[in-house]
């Protein structure tokens, strides 16, 4: 899959070097990976939130953060939408990002 966009991801871990490791392995799990749907994701990530057929919610750095992502599965495309911390994921709703 093709990760759109890398920045957000730097962008958060300079905020919060913590999550750097596990970004950086979700980044390299999923550009080496094709998905054809939210059944092939949820077999590479069970512990992925789908909301919708397009949209997912991962947890990084053991449930600390939120990474919030559209699958464009035909075009083997994922756009990070936001990286979160728990709190600021409880604020929102993913649905309106």
């Amino acid at each position: 899959m093709h990760v759109i966009s890398q920045k957000r991801l730097r962008d958060f871990w300079a905020r919060h070097a913590d999550a750097e490791g596990a970004l950086r392995a979700w980044h390299t799990i999923m550009t080496r990976s094709t998905f054809r749907n939210p059944h092939e994701l949820k077999a590479a990530f069970p512990r992925a939130d789908l909301v919708g057929d397009e949209r997912a919610v991962f947890d990084i750095g053991g449930n600390r953060y939120r990474l919030v992502a559209d699958l464009r599965y035909e075009w083997g495309r994922v756009f990070v939408v936001a990286v979160l911390t728990h709190q600021e994921y409880d604020r929102v709703d993913v649905r309106e990002l």
